[in-house]
């Protein structure tokens, strides 16, 4: 199976219509500059933002604005700031709670099935309930035909690639599935926007 493959527009068509039936909003968009532009569209200027650790917000530049351009809130630079030892609970409301959170995920199914793999778990909490607005850059390539592919992909493709990064970025041996969300359905209306990007980005 080659998880690298962009989806084909009936794919996208049908993962659409799901996502829509399962409470996400998707917006699609062309490449990775596009999804940028229409990332930071939503996000209104001064508002306290969470970009989560994600090839995808780094690949599209997204990460580099709300960090770095001062336009935005960065809970991030803030988590920086404190003491892990003395503040981690405070740590953990600040990156569970923000007004926007920012990420990707590791497979999308045709039946509107959204998979996230994580190994601390650190940004499940905002996607599955403490965040008011969720944004997710997703691209094509990560649409699969059901939950065996998704997890198919998670263990056989991301995984690898994932641990080589976390070598490389935290001189870690690796990194590993240590938790899942699975999100069937958003019932809060307008609370996910997922953009489906038709171009290659993240893993």
């Amino acid at each position: 199976m080659d998880f690298t493959k962009l989806a084909t527009q009936e794919q996208i068509d049908k993962v659409i219509r799901a996502l829509n039936e399962n409470g996400i909003e998707v917006v699609i968009a062309e490449n990775k500059n596009d999804a940028k532009e229409k990332v930071l569209d939503m996000i209104p200027k001064g508002s306290e933002v969470m970009d989560m650790t994600s090839v995808s917000l780094l690949e599209s530049g997204i990460t580099e604005e709300i960090e770095k351009s001062g336009k935005y809130i960065s809970v991030k630079n803030k988590l920086y700031s404190l003491d892990r030892e003395t503040q981690k609970k405070e740590m953990n409301i600040l990156g569970a709670t923000s007004d926007y959170s920012l990420g990707s995920v590791h497979a999308v199914t045709e039946g509107g099935e959204v998979v996230i793999a994580s190994n601390t778990g650190s940004q499940i909490p905002a996607y599955a309930y403490g965040s008011p607005k969720v944004i997710w850059v997703v691209g094509t390539q990560k649409i699969v035909k059901d939950m065996t592919m998704a997890m198919k992909r998670v263990y056989d493709y991301v995984l690898p690639l994932e641990s080589d990064r976390a070598h490389k970025a935290y001189g870690v041996s690796g990194s590993n599935v240590s938790k899942i969300l699975i999100l069937n359905k958003e019932i809060t209306p307008k609370r996910i926007t997922m953009i489906l990007v038709k171009e290659k980005i993240g893993f």
